[in-house]
């Protein structure tokens, strides 16, 4: 005790409580290879018996790594965000590393420059990058000839350089629009997300891949474009319930898109599912509270996040590609059409 204030503890203390070097304590707070799992339990024990808190500073100043890792994310969805900061810092804090979470626009001109300050300017272990700039070219070179280790969430290509995490947005729309068409609909409408998006491109596809596993062909005044946003969402339901032939069910590429159709719906009176059936993507927090709840494909973007940072963090992996499973969730807000 100092002053009545506890003492904190150091990297000598860990040693000595675990029984081991504080080489050995160094590198299993650095993830290293070569420490068995008895000795990484005793440490790791230790460190939380103590409350140890590495000193971020002095572990960069000793090694090759920063301990930082950065964020680079712009979604019009607050619970994406949110959930993908959330799985990166759960991944962050087991190792003892920071994370930056660096906002940007999309349609900035100045994007390249802006990412290439966060470089300058924040020694980092590397970056995860999501939609859709983790498809920029530009932004890819730059950090290839930079060396900054890069992970992309939900990528339309894959790169040798760097690795991937995502779902098989193909296959959830597809097995989503199948939810459908086995529920009896057939005027199946689909509200898509913004073209930037690879994902919008390929749940999409999957779409259509859906209809034509039916033997039916997609008709173009059924394919809406949107933002991923509420306010995106309800005026493309607008103009497909003002057809003269309106769906019997919409499918949104977002939960937020999905919601605005709802409210679009809910103006016109329309009772639901009997009326329209409606469903999303990406089971966000939004799909439990809105009227009635919605049949949605659940995206793990908190796990995605957590795997990004993994791939980051684990030294010495090759680049490799995380495919995470996806699942239909069945609501209320899904039913048979009234009408055929």
């Amino acid at each position: 005790m100092t002053d009545g204030k506890p003492l904190r503890a150091t990297i000598k203390h860990v040693s000595e409580h675990a029984g081991v070097s504080i080489k050995t304590v160094s590198r299993v707070l650095n993830n290293e290879r070569y420490v068995g799992a008895e000795t990484r339990a005793r440490v790791q024990a230790a460190v939380e018996a103590l409350h140890f808190r590495p000193n971020l500073a002095a572990r960069a100043l000793a090694g090759r790594r920063a301990f930082q890792i950065a964020l680079v994310c712009d979604n019009p969805s607050p619970s994406y965000v949110y959930a993908m900061q959330t799985g990166i810092r759960d991944r962050c804090e087991a190792d003892g590393v920071r994370m930056i979470a660096q906002p940007y626009d999309r349609a900035s001109a100045h994007l390249v420059e802006q990412i290439e300050a966060l470089v300058d300017t924040s020694r980092m272990d590397g970056i995860v990058l999501t939609p859709p700039v983790s498809d920029d070219a530009a932004v890819l070179d730059l950090l290839a000839r930079r060396g900054i280790p890069v992970v992309r969430v939900s990528p339309g290509f894959l790169a040798e350089h760097s690795a991937a995490v995502s779902i098989d947005n193909h296959g959830a729309a597809r097995e989503m629009t199948a939810h459908l068409l086995s529920l009896g609909h057939r005027r199946i409408a689909h509200i898509g997300g913004h073209p930037d998006y690879a994902t919008a491109a390929q749940r999409r596809d999957g779409y259509l891949a859906a209809l034509a596993d039916a033997g039916l062909t997609a008709e173009p005044a059924l394919i809406e474009s949107g933002s991923y946003d509420f306010p995106s969402g309800a005026a493309a339901a607008e103009r497909l319930l003002d057809l003269a032939d309106p769906p019997t069910a919409i499918f949104a590429g977002s939960d937020d898109m999905a919601a605005g159709a709802l409210t679009a719906a809910h103006r016109r009176g329309l009772v639901l599912p009997r009326d329209l059936s409606v469903a999303g993507f990406g089971d966000d927090p939004l799909a439990g509270y809105v009227w009635p709840p919605l049949t949605t494909m659940r995206q793990p973007v908190r796990d995605l996040a957590w795997n990004a940072a993994d791939l980051l963090l684990t030294p010495d992996r090759e680049p490799e590609h995380r495919r995470l499973d996806h699942r239909l969730v069945v609501r209320d807000s899904t039913a048979e059409p009234a009408r055929r």
